[in-house]
């Protein structure tokens, strides 16, 4: 089953790419090459804000994958902001919700030393928050990678693995301020590198090719009036507010 929260998949292939491409290994590899071709310019952007904002994150998406969807760099606020959306077991913030998330990582990563402290929140609330219907992992983690080196730090993302990082992503999203993602984190920290490097190190993160597995797409849970629906994620609100 493929992720179609436009309903159109069949006429306008997946989340209605330029070309219209139903293959989802050949959209996957169009991403990857507008991811690692717009990283420089996203860095750029990114340099030029003295203090990151929820349009930040937004412009950056539009960078990154401007050339494969119409919609890039706009959140589900617009895209879709009546479906309630699931990766795995974890339950993403609505489209109400979204800004305030990321806008809070935003203010708390900003604060160089709680950044320094707390990498895995901040990374952990921007994903809870995911803004897009695809391609969150690669702009969130464009942005933590601005926010840590000015914090003084990067992260060694080659170093990492990526089942080892995807669970611990989904313990910090599931069960929050528990330090799931802080302690993954924690023995990559690294000197911080110059803007002009980021590019290169971000790419070297495990999972970010573009390969194809099912297991790793967005599903849509339902609208978000429906009863069922709601009261998932109600839950999911409740065990996060309880952490």
């Amino acid at each position: 089953m493929t992720f179609d929260p436009f309903g159109d998949f069949a006429t306008e292939g997946y989340l209605r790419n330029f070309e219209r491409e139903r293959d989802l290994a050949i959209v996957k590899r169009a991403e990857n090459a507008s991811f690692t071709t717009g990283l420089d310019q996203a860095f750029a952007h990114l340099a030029k804000s003295k203090v990151l904002t929820y349009d930040d994150v937004l412009t950056t998406h539009g960078i990154l994958f401007g050339a494969v969807y119409p919609w890039a760099g706009q959140d589900r606020s617009r895209t879709a902001p009546t479906l309630t959306i699931k990766k795995g077991t974890v339950i993403f913030a609505n489209a109400p919700e979204i800004r305030a998330a990321v806008e809070f990582a935003l203010r708390k990563g900003q604060d160089k030393v709680y950044m320094k402290a707390k990498p895995g929140e901040i990374l952990g609330y921007l994903a809870y928050g995911h803004p897009f219907l695809d391609g969150n992992g690669r702009t969130i983690m464009t942005v933590h990678s601005v926010l840590a080196q000015r914090a003084g730090f990067s992260i060694d993302w080659s170093a990492t693995k990526k089942d080892a990082y995807l669970d611990a992503l989904t313990g910090e999203i599931e069960n929050p301020l528990k330090g799931h993602l802080d302690a993954f984190l924690k023995p990559f920290m690294r000197d911080s590198v110059a803007y002009e490097e980021l590019a290169t190190a971000i790419v070297q993160a495990p999972g970010l090719d573009g390969s194809v597995q099912d297991a790793e797409l967005n599903e849509v849970l339902g609208t978000t009036e429906d009863p069922a629906v709601k009261a998932q994620y109600e839950a999911m609100l409740v065990k996060r507010n309880k952490t």
